[in-house]
């Protein structure tokens, strides 16, 4: 199979260049080759620090179980839980096609049907694919919004509960088909259209919850901006009693203009299948180099690696850290999200906070840093008595929230622990 499609940016539809892909039995390769026109534009940037901006195809050797795409353009294919509908989609339809006595064709998607299967409308970040026919893909199905408004919640968590439980009908995996988004795992989610016309994240709970996750997840957005955290706008709705917690896209303007984002794990040149470990000083370095707003934005990561250690988010890996292009190749971080305290996890960092320190989520590890952070005392101390004050308080929110004494004892580990005792100390 050998597939030619044009790359564009944003609403505009800019083309910027050409990404091949060809397969081979079990064999895929990918290159990207950089439009004439946009290597010569004034405004110009390389889409990531591995593709620059350069004539001729670039290749891109897939690692391990990595993508077989450049990284930026890896970004925006589904995560785990939009594949897991695609690849249930598929199986569907096979046996739909099967049942009609018809050849059922191809039975295993490749990577460039992965990619494709994202909505246009909801697609993240700025990049758009347009097809050999020149449709851009995901094109909208006739008479189907691309994403749905949130007067469709109901339908939508039916239809992904049910998919979790593996009794969904064709109409639910219809419904649900391209809806998926890349920023947030296997959790169940969908991209909607919130009472204001921009696009979010629902994020549902799923049946195989302990706990109030959801609650959780905005439990830790609403203190994170109480910490002084720029944060991605998060509330929860309530869909026929069950929490849904709702997360305005960030990668969209309030005229719904497209922003180019990129993962930390794509700025850094980590490749998914790159099994080693990697810490927030290589981020720091990443920022030097192509950051629009350099130590304020180092300094926003130190305030989020501490409120991730007195909460205990520990699930803050690479692609859970993103960037938005500022101008001419330079980037600012992102709004932070995905934000969840794990009462159940070990208090180990999924990015360290260097090599030094390795994956030990604590305050001692925290203040080691600052000099390396370029941050004096005073100011840390004064970042982590801002963060240590909003964590404090995580009761009172979580009862304004709706959560009940149950959900308060089922979360109490996640933020009640010795390294806020040292945070008061270190801030004193």
């Amino acid at each position: 199979m050998n597939r030619t499609l044009q790359v564009y940016l944003g609403n505009e539809a800019r083309l910027i260049g050409t990404l091949r892909y060809d397969q081979a039995g079990a064999r895929e390769h990918a290159a990207f080759s950089c439009d004439n026109d946009w290597l010569a534009a004034p405004d110009r940037f390389a889409l990531e620090p591995n593709l620059p901006l350069v004539a001729g195809a670039q290749y891109h050797r897939k690692i391990s179980d990595g993508s077989v795409f450049h990284a930026a353009i890896a970004d925006t294919e589904p995560d785990g839980w939009g594949r897991r509908v695609i690849l249930r989609d598929h199986a569907k339809r096979r046996q739909s096609v099967r049942r009609a006595g018809k050849d059922a064709g191809a039975a295993r998607l490749n990577a460039v049907d992965f990619l494709l299967a994202v909505d246009d409308g909801s697609r993240v970040g700025a990049l758009r694919f347009r097809d050999e026919q020149g449709v851009f893909q995901r094109a909208a199905e006739p008479g189907r919004r691309t994403a749905p408004p949130l007067l469709e919640l109901r339908q939508l968590l039916a239809a992904s509960r049910a998919v979790e439980m593996e009794t969904e009908t064709a109409a639910d995996l219809a419904y649900l088909r391209g809806r998926g988004t890349s920023l947030g795992g296997l959790r169940p989610k969908c991209t909607v259209v919130d009472d204001d016309g921009l696009l979010a994240v629902g994020k549902f709970p799923s049946v195989q919850d302990e706990r109030a996750v959801s609650k959780g997840e905005i439990l830790a957005m609403t203190l994170a901006r109480r910490a002084g955290i720029h944060v991605a706008d998060a509330r929860l709705v309530d869909s026929d009693g069950v929490p849904v917690a709702l997360i305005r896209r960030f990668d969209r303007t309030l005229d719904g203009r497209r922003l180019m984002y990129v993962s930390a794990a794509t700025l850094l040149g980590v490749e998914a299948g790159d099994a080693t470990d990697h810490s927030y000083a290589e981020i720091v370095d990443a920022l030097r180099l192509h950051g629009a707003a350099v130590q304020a934005d180092i300094e926003e990561l130190w305030r989020r690696m501490a409120y991730s250690i007195l909460i205990t988010n520990v699930d803050d890996h690479l692609h859970n850290h993103g960037f938005l292009h500022a101008e001419h190749g330079l980037w600012r971080l992102s709004p932070a999200f995905d934000l969840n305290p794990f009462p159940d996890r070990d208090r180990e960092l999924k990015t360290w906070i260097s090599d030094d320190t390795g994956p030990e989520a604590t305050i001692d590890a925290l203040m080691s840093v600052i000099a390396y952070f370029r941050i004096p005392l005073k100011r840390a101390k004064a970042i982590l008595q801002e963060v240590e004050n909003a964590v404090a308080g995580w009761r009172d929110v979580a009862k304004s929230l709706g959560m009940t004494d149950r959900d308060l004892e089922d979360f109490a580990d996640a933020f009640e622990h010795s390294e806020r005792t040292a945070a008061a100390k270190a801030s004193a």
